[in-house]
């Protein structure tokens, strides 16, 4: 499930926000004991110049709106690093 999980997440960033870089990990093995325990908490960084010109709280809403859907079935928890190229 995870495997295919993270292949859906890349799948539906790189339709919806043309990535130049994109890295999706499985951070379950983070949370034993947490609730949902290694299920559904992952962690994108995402590099798109489609965030040209936005905050970042907007930046996170264009990777929810892409993955919509998803949140509440299948992932449990994600953390986001959006950036637009060449910035650090």
């Amino acid at each position: 499930m995870s495997a295919a999980m993270v292949e859906q997440i890349r799948e539906r960033l790189r339709q919806a926000l043309q990535p130049a870089e994109l890295e999706v990990v499985d951070e379950g093995y983070k949370h034993a004991g947490h609730a949902n325990e290694g299920k559904g908490h992952f962690h994108v960084r995402i590099v798109s110049a489609a965030f040209a010109g936005q905050l970042p709280i907007k930046r996170h809403r264009q990777v929810y709106a892409a993955l919509q859907g998803l949140m509440d079935n299948g992932i449990h928890a994600l953390s986001i690093d959006a950036r637009v190229p060449g910035e650090r």
